[in-house]
């Protein structure tokens, strides 16, 4: 995938300069759209809510209360097999956003700030082009600033009632009313708020149906209820938000889709790509008079009371957005359109992936068809069972813990505490829904696993995943130097020149490749930016304001410019676009073999000790990523005395790496095997690191090592003031087991 080149030339210039509209390059952004005439294009509403699986009554939950939801299903479509790419909201929304992989755009770690490449846009901002008044009320997350070009409004106020008279609308509200936070939540102003509910409304914890993965006991029970009761209030959201609707006298105009951003906001749910992690409710509602322009070869699949099992996933929505408005969808989108007229055929695979939740590193991949789940897990020598703060404030949470630390927990319960993982994870959803029972070695089952083996291989190398490189090694090549990039200012042409009282067309443009361009007017000022999409046309004396963005960059700073300014010249925008352009880190990657060689070393997992002499060979390997999961690879793999004397003489040249990650594992590593007077010095040096994440890694690794870190504890401390609040959660819980040791 590399980044598109989208400069303008002498010759466009020259154009340009001689009035020739129809060569003018406007926004940078797709815009070859096939548009439905405006009168036709449909307003479009999406309701989304955070952290539920299909926990509802239309989805054949009978816990469940939730009576509006289950009304708006009954006049749609119940969609039954929709699965996110992600089981947390910033990568899950990131790929519904731009319709990319996280892992191929680089905004697969969790709050990480990611720099994809020139073309991807936010699809809202496509759509803002052909004409649509774009709002979101409010979450964006998209583990990327929101660009000012995305939304015409983005704020907790943002509402469809904004647009022009006759102006069709894409409109999202988002509730956060059923957040994990909520789950838990014993503040007295958010009991009231459950008090609220009537009788018949609220869940009896002892009515509850738990998952076999749970221990029975009130706390847990009590989880599972109130997670019930925040559902149906958000239930009454929906119900609001459809009224108003009503009320406008919008609803045969509007596609309305109901939607949640991942699964339950419960251990094993959220950040987990098992189902109850990435399996989420999807409902459309399309008017009687909208259904053929929404599914052309078949508008009676739309009428209500629908039900579709299709597989679909979260990238689709993008794409199938831009279907139904009438707009092309751009080539370098991911995802496939499920509505409109731009509809695909229907998928056989989803895929997933978990990276760094907050501050646990883990990698894992899954694919589904309709009945199996493969899930490859890239680092099995981790517990499932990592601490991560902020979950473990959750009381089910707690109670697992705590039941497992006694040694109480029976059956399923016990996996999530299992030391290690399995390379490869195989369930049957038919016969075992929860996926607890692992099918990998099972003879009957070898045909399937090794069909969904490399259907997942496939898609790791066509999608140029990039998860395998340390987190480190990524912030470098998207960052280097460990600043983004800042967005080169708007420059202006004048096309002709008018009487002076008369308006006269002005072009934009910004020489950074794939920058989008915001402008105001005069008294427009004080307004909302409009996006730059053709010349505009101020009059003398009028300011004319425009600042660009690009995803993933700094903002441009803002210019202005006034009829009788002097117009830019090409050489000046020639000359500031060869002092911007630094290639981008997606084409710097497709130049190498490093995701290839990556692929490769990891095909080793599960040789044991065969593997070893070629980690100890990968360990000279140029690439500093290669070397980590060599070091990585010796360090689980090394068993026996002579195993471990061989490769502790193979790894002691890189406690002094040019790479900050390789000298973090190499002195984790040796660490552990018995050479901690030299190896922690390491680990100290790189908690004074400038890059957060070297720092979060070098802070793993001294709570890795255990009471072999005693003896850097003032150094460990000083991770309690870090800036980078995942340093602090780590610090925190290593110096608790530390003091807890003594």
């Amino acid at each position: 995938m590399a980044s598109s080149k989208n400069n303008i030339s002498r010759r466009q210039f020259l154009q340009i300069s001689s009035g020739s509209a129809a060569a003018v390059l406007l926004s940078q952004i797709p815009l070859n759209a096939e548009q439905t005439p405006r009168g036709q294009r449909p307003n479009i509403l999406w309701v989304s809510c955070e952290d539920i699986s299909p926990d509802l009554g239309c989805y054949g939950d009978t816990y469940a209360v939730t009576p509006n939801i289950d009304a708006l299903a009954a006049q749609g479509v119940r969609y039954t097999n929709v699965y996110s790419h992600a089981g947390v909201c910033a990568p899950a929304r990131s790929g519904i956003i731009t319709g990319m992989y996280p892992t191929t755009i680089g905004t697969h770690q969790m709050r990480c700030k990611g720099v994809p490449p020139a073309q991807v846009k936010c699809f809202s901002e496509i759509l803002r082009a052909a004409g649509y008044y774009c709002t979101n009320n409010v979450k964006t997350d998209y583990q990327f600033n929101a660009p000012v070009t995305a939304w015409d409004e983005n704020s907790r106020t943002a509402h469809w009632r904004g647009r022009a008279e006759g102006q069709p609308f894409f409109a999202i509200f988002n509730f956060t009313t059923t957040h994990e936070s909520k789950v838990r939540s014993r503040n007295k102003e958010f009991q009231q708020q459950l008090a609220t509910l009537q009788p018949h409304e609220k869940h009896d914890p002892a009515k509850a149906t738990l998952p076999p993965y749970y221990p029975d006991t009130p706390a847990v029970r009590r989880d599972w209820a109130q997670y019930y009761d925040i559902i149906t209030l958000m239930d009454k959201q929906v119900s609001d938000i459809l009224a108003q609707l009503e009320a406008d006298g919008l609803a045969d105009n509007t596609i309305v889709w109901f939607w949640g951003d991942h699964g339950r906001g419960l251990p094993r749910g959220k950040r987990w790509i098992y189902d109850s992690g990435i399996h989420v409710p999807l409902i459309i509602r399309v008017p009687e008079k909208l259904r053929e322009l929404a599914m052309p070869d078949n508008p009676e699949a739309l009428r209500p009371g629908s039900v579709n099992d299709e597989l679909t996933a979260f990238l689709d929505f993008a794409p199938t957005m831009l279907s139904l408005a009438g707009v092309k969808v751009p080539d370098y989108i991911q995802g496939k359109a499920f509505l409109g007229s731009q509809k695909a055929k229907p998928r056989k695979y989803i895929f997933a992936a978990r990276d760094r939740m907050d501050e646990a590193y883990d990698i894992i991949r899954a694919v589904r068809d309709k009945r199996f789940k493969y899930i490859r897990n890239y680092m099995p020598h981790l517990t499932y069972g990592q601490d991560i703060d902020y979950m473990n404030e959750m009381p089910t949470m707690q109670e697992m813990r705590r039941l497992n630390a006694e040694g109480k927990l029976t059956g399923a319960q016990k996996q999530y505490f299992r030391k290690t993982k399995p390379i490869e994870e195989l369930y049957d959803t038919f016969i075992d829904p929860h996926e607890i029972d692992n099918l990998a070695e099972v003879p009957l089952y070898k045909d399937v696993l090794e069909r969904m083996r490399k259907v997942h291989a496939k898609w790791v190398k066509e999608t140029s995943d990039v998860g395998l490189i340390p987190e480190p090694e990524f912030d470098e090549m998207k960052w280097p130097g460990g600043e983004p990039q800042q967005t080169a200012e708007p420059m202006f042409w004048v096309l002709s020149e008018t009487k002076s009282d008369s308006e006269s067309p002005v072009v934009i443009t910004c020489p950074t490749a794939g920058a989008s361009i915001a402008y105001k007017i005069g008294s427009e000022s004080k307004a909302g930016w409009k996006l730059y999409t053709k010349p505009v046309l101020p009059r003398p004396g009028q300011v004319l304001h425009a600042r660009a963005c690009r995803i993933g960059f700094k903002d441009s700073n803002e210019v202005t410019f006034k009829l009788g300014d002097k117009s830019a010249t090409w050489e000046e925008a020639h000359a500031v676009t060869e002092k911007q352009e630094t290639p981008h880190w997606r084409e710097q990657l497709d130049k190498t073999d490093l995701l290839e060689r990556l692929r490769k070393i990891k095909q080793l997992d599960g040789a044991g000790e065969k593997a070893i002499p070629q980690y100890i060979k990968a360990l000279k390997d140029k690439h500093a990523s290669v070397r980590y999961w060599a070091v990585v690879g010796l360090h689980n793999n090394c068993k026996s005395g002579q195993e471990v004397k061989r490769a502790k003489s193979a790894i002691d040249k890189l406690l002094k790496d040019r790479s900050p990650i390789v000298r973090i594992a190499a002195a984790e590593a040796m660490c552990n095997w018995g050479e901690e007077k030299r190896a922690l010095d390491v680990l100290v040096e790189m908690l004074k690191h400038k890059s957060n994440t070297v720092r979060l890694n070098a802070a793993i690794a001294l709570g890795k090592v255990g009471d072999k870190a005693q003896p850097a504890l003032p150094q460990i401390e000083t991770g309690l003031k870090d800036p980078f609040g995942y340093v602090q959660r780590v610090t925190r819980a290593t110096l608790k087991r530390l003091e807890s040791s003594q």
